[in-house]
């Protein structure tokens, strides 16, 4: 199935966020942000995302309980992580889950741009696969 270019960005801190959207917008993709993990889960839109991109540490559910959560839900959505707080045991359990990338923050945007091009651009990755 092949799913639009929609990306989701969840991060608590409104100025990454902001200047996450702006690039990832800039090359093509729309972009829904969201402040939580809470948040992003009463979207809509579960089904459409080409790619989630969130912080590994934020209040209530973290960026990777995000990810564990969709996945127990049947979701394979790729996720991208970012953290101002990089630890190797938190690394190795999202990658391990199927993360494309882990980034330590401030991030380079080519960087990033390296791991949305490592996104399939087509998937099967719906509830219930």
């Amino acid at each position: 199935m092949s799913k639009l270019p929609l990306v989701a960005i969840v991060d608590d801190d409104e100025s990454v966020r902001a200047t996450t959207d702006s690039l990832v917008r800039s090359l093509g993709y729309i972009v829904h942000t969201f402040a939580s993990a809470e948040e992003f889960l009463q979207s809509s839109h579960l089904d459409d995302f080409l790619c989630v991109m969130a912080d590994v540490q934020m209040p209530g559910m973290s960026g990777v309980q995000l990810q564990d959560h969709l996945r127990a839900q049947g979701y394979g959505v790729p996720f991208i992580f970012f953290t101002a707080f990089p630890d190797q045991k938190v690394r190795a359990r999202a990658l391990a889950a199927g993360a494309i990338c882990y980034l330590t923050k401030p991030f380079d945007g080519n960087t990033l741009i390296e791991c949305l091009n490592a996104v399939p651009m087509s998937r099967d990755g719906g509830a219930g696969d």
